[in-house]
């Protein structure tokens, strides 16, 4: 039997949980009910979505820079949205059952590094 999305969320949560928390200095927390990650125990970079308010959406919201959100959703809507709340401010819903690993730790850096401290920025551009 074909498992539904919900039945899908432990195992999304694990696999943004394992990027994000790859990152210095990154602090999950729960907000609004959901798993939520913070650059430098501070700023939100990273919110997990589980079918919040039985929306459908199985996702994560990161914060993207200027012009990428609409780009994006533009571009492919089944795996880009604008999330309610943050959406106007510019962050970008993402479909995690339609984006590979690389690409979604693409995004997930892009955000912490919008947010994140300079001197963590440094640290982790010494990782690399």
């Amino acid at each position: 039997m074909k498992k539904s999305r919900s039945d899908l969320i432990p195992q999304h949560v694990r696999r943004v949980r394992r990027i994000c928390m790859a990152l210095p200095e990154t602090l999950e927390k729960l907000s609004h009910g959901e798993p939520t990650f913070f650059a430098g125990g501070k700023r939100v970079f990273a919110m997990f979505a589980g079918d919040h308010h039985r929306d459908g959406h199985v996702a994560v919201w990161v914060p993207a820079p200027p012009g990428l959100q609409e780009a994006l959703v533009h571009e492919a809507p089944e795996t880009y949205y604008r999330p309610p709340y943050v959406g106007p401010s510019g962050w970008v819903g993402i479909e995690l059952d339609r984006i590979g690993d690389d690409q979604l730790a693409a995004h997930i850096l892009q955000a912490w590094k919008m947010v994140a401290p300079k001197k963590l920025q440094s640290r982790r551009d010494r990782l690399d």
